[in-house]
């Protein structure tokens, strides 16, 4: 190690208190971070890319400092959805600091490990008081049943008003208004749940039928629209 002539020169004064780092809370522990392998929990990141044209959602399980588990959910950008592919496949086995450093394809995914290291390395994870932490696969939890992102899709203009395209039930095909041609309740698909099903030998159409739904009133409907044709 070089010092500078003025460094050398200088008098040496002894270190007086050293406490090393504040604890931070990870999976029901307080721990003295000084290295990668200290860190553990399991979070959630959101990043954005340059243009905002497409967000990414990042879900990672970190124990002693590896990534266990990756979930990466992307909207918005058609190109995004390979790339989460490729993230996929390239973040588990790597250290939370390989990761921060590693090209992810993509901007957003690039933007949400940035977001999401900077919650795991301060404690601020979502399993910070989880004795143990949660196990390798809980960030499945995230989708429910038939393993699909929570979207909600909605388009309006000022002319034609509000339609309802996705919501957290599932794929919606008709909505209901009212004598004043308010929106009072929707029909929907589960299709993660409709493609298991099919999946297991039920045909098509009593599949559809079995995971079709609705919400609100939509019973009491006086005009039925499809929210994509009408």
């Amino acid at each position: 190690m070089q010092y500078s002539r003025e460094v050398e020169e200088m008098v040496c004064v002894k270190k007086g208190p050293n406490h090393g780092p504040a604890p931070i809370p990870e999976e029901g522990k307080w721990v003295q971070s000084k290295e990668i392998k200290d860190i553990s929990g399991l979070t959630h990141g959101i990043g954005w890319c340059a243009p905002q044209q497409g967000a990414c959602k990042l879900t990672l399980n970190v124990k002693d400092g590896v990534i266990r588990e990756a979930l990466v959910e992307t909207i918005g950008c058609s190109g995004m959805t390979h790339s989460a592919a490729m993230a996929a496949e390239i973040l588990p086995g790597k250290t939370v600091l390989e990761a921060l450093n590693t090209d992810l394809v993509c901007d957003a995914i690039n933007t949400a490990m940035r977001e999401l290291f900077l919650q795991i390395v301060y404690g601020r994870t979502q399993s910070a008081f989880s004795e143990g932490g949660l196990v390798i696969g809980a960030g499945l939890e995230d989708l429910g049943k038939g393993l699909r992102s929570q979207i909600g899709t909605m388009y309006a203009t000022e002319a034609k008003g509000v339609r309802y395209l996705e919501m957290a039930e599932g794929y919606v095909t008709r909505l209901a208004l009212d004598k004043d041609n308010e929106v009072i309740g929707y029909e929907f698909v589960k299709l993660g749940v409709m493609m298991e099903m099919i999946a297991k030998g039920v045909s098509a159409d009593e599949a559809l039928k079995k995971c079709t739904g609705s919400y609100g009133r939509f019973n009491e409907g006086v005009t039925f629209i499809n929210p994509r044709k009408q």
